[in-house]
């Protein structure tokens, strides 16, 4: 691949037909299924890094460590894989597959080591770093709104001050979310229109793939423009759908409540006390904080919590489900305790209602034969 001077945007090789004579092909950038194609590949070769390095955690330190440092083993995989390819200037094997090079979008040369860091850091450690961080920014976000909110006296709350706030409560987990951000949309419906930076993290540090093989002169190298508009007309509807719900909402049931993370409601009513009303808000989200597994769970499955933070039904008294066999049948093969509310997947193994319910919701398949089993399908037991 020879250097680039092309004011076409794309990669010319020259070769020698013979000593006075030489003829030029110019290479094409990648069309988005190539891209795709390609990542598609890349997440299936991760996974299975992914699996070989958490089968190794759990023969190694059991299956509760395992669950327990999942994202962060996900994460470590994601920087194996493209340390062992990307960063030291080779290929990843989806890219290998569809025949695409990464090239820098201004040089239109094979990009740096110093890019191809940047890209590896923003594109795996920037997200988990998120992950880790956002829940509890948003949690001291949505605290500090719903103080500010109650001490705003009611004769105010037409004010541009009182509506603004109001809005960025309502709206908290969406303009802080990273899947549901408007910007991926954007930047998504963009990549189909242009078929070039299908991640934000190569448009942010400018890597574009160029296709590598002689394209026959019949074959069309077709996008997803389609896809593209189709995108746009979501993202239209939505934004139409949001902003007609939000005008047309009246002040009063804006200031009514508010939602905690973890699915809790405060009432922000402007003639309570601010100070009963704060005290108020950070109990609740403080006595929730430390249930907010059962408060997830009891959400995805539509299952009432018990009346009590307490399990209903806890095996380290012999006395309850005494039908179940002492010793290690009464313990949970997750978190090796004695098991609290005992629930059963479909295949007819037990562990404790959390301890199955968080792992199906990371991995939907048996702890121990691997059988697929989902969080509507794992049946408590009762006495």
């Amino acid at each position: 691949m020879a250097s680039l001077d092309n004011p076409d945007n794309v990669v010319r090789d020259v070769h020698k037909t013979s000593p006075t004579k030489a003829t030029s092909y110019t290479y094409p950038f990648a069309a988005s299924p190539d891209i795709i194609r390609s990542n598609q590949k890349d997440i299936y070769f991760q996974s299975i890094l992914f699996d070989n390095f958490t089968t190794t955690l759990r023969r190694l330190y059991g299956s509760r460590f395992a669950h327990k440092y999942d994202s962060e083993a996900r994460t470590f995989t994601e920087l194996l894989y493209l340390g062992l390819t990307t960063f030291i200037g080779n290929r990843t094997l989806g890219e290998e597959y569809c025949d695409i090079y990464q090239i820098e979008r201004e040089s239109q040369q094979l990009p740096g080591v110093r890019r191809r860091a940047g890209y590896i850091f923003s594109a795996v450690l920037i997200p988990y770093t998120l992950t880790k961080s956002l829940p509890s920014l948003r949690a001291r976000i949505r605290l500090k709104l719903e103080s500010n909110l109650s001490r705003i006296p009611k004769s105010f709350h037409s004010s541009p001050r009182y509506r603004i706030q109001h809005y960025i409560l309502n709206n908290l987990s969406t303009l802080t979310s990273i899947s549901t951000s408007p910007l991926y949309a954007i930047s998504l419906a963009v990549f189909y229109f242009t078929g070039s930076y299908y991640h934000l993290s190569k448009r942010l540090f400018g890597l574009r793939y160029i296709f590598s093989k002689h394209p026959a002169p019949s074959e069309q190298r077709v996008g997803y423009e389609v896809l593209g508009v189709l995108l746009v007309l979501q993202i239209v509807v939505q934004a139409y759908l949001h902003v007609h719900s939000t005008l047309n909402a009246t002040l009063a049931s804006e200031g009514a409540s508010a939602m905690l993370d973890d699915g809790g409601e405060v009432g922000l009513l402007s003639h309570q006390d601010s100070d009963r009303v704060h005290d108020l808000v950070k109990s609740i989200s403080a006595a929730e904080k430390q249930d907010t597994s059962r408060l997830r769970i009891s959400h995805a499955t539509h299952t009432p919590l018990p009346p009590s933070s307490n399990p209903r039904y806890d095996l380290s008294d012999t006395s309850t489900l005494a039908w179940l066999q002492p010793k290690q049948q009464r313990k949970c093969t997750l978190c090796l305790e004695p098991m609290k509310d005992p629930s059963a997947t479909t295949c007819g193994h037990v562990f404790c209602w959390t301890c199955i319910l968080d792992w199906v919701a990371e991995k939907p398949e048996c702890p121990l034969c691997r059988q697929q089993v989902l969080g509507q399908h794992v049946l408590p037991l009762r006495g």
